[in-house]
């Protein structure tokens, strides 16, 4: 399967488990540097956050680079839109 012409494979269950260790570890970083820092922090923002980080570790997982050139830039930039506007429309409809 290709993105953006990027050849992507298909993680096994360790690249998946491995992706969302450094997913949560990154979440946590993120929340414990915005709460340092002083700044207010809502739940929707921190579960935008998660949603992120486990979206671009799996897309690296699945072969998508941010240092591999601007396709696979823009690829983890789209693949990030799309899961945070489901995001933004799953919170709309359910509160």
């Amino acid at each position: 399967m290709h993105l953006f012409g990027i050849p992507l494979h298909k993680p096994n269950f360790s690249e998946l488990t491995a992706a969302m260790v450094v997913a949560l570890v990154l979440w946590l970083a993120s929340l414990a540097l915005v709460l340092a820092t002083g700044h207010s922090l809502r739940s929707v923002d921190a579960g935008a956050a998660l949603i992120v980080s486990i979206g671009s570790s799996v897309a690296f997982c699945m072969g998508i680079r941010l240092n591999h050139g601007p396709r696979h830039l823009a690829a983890n930039v789209i693949v990030s839109a799309v899961l945070l506007s489901a995001y933004v429309m799953a919170q709309k409809l359910l509160f």
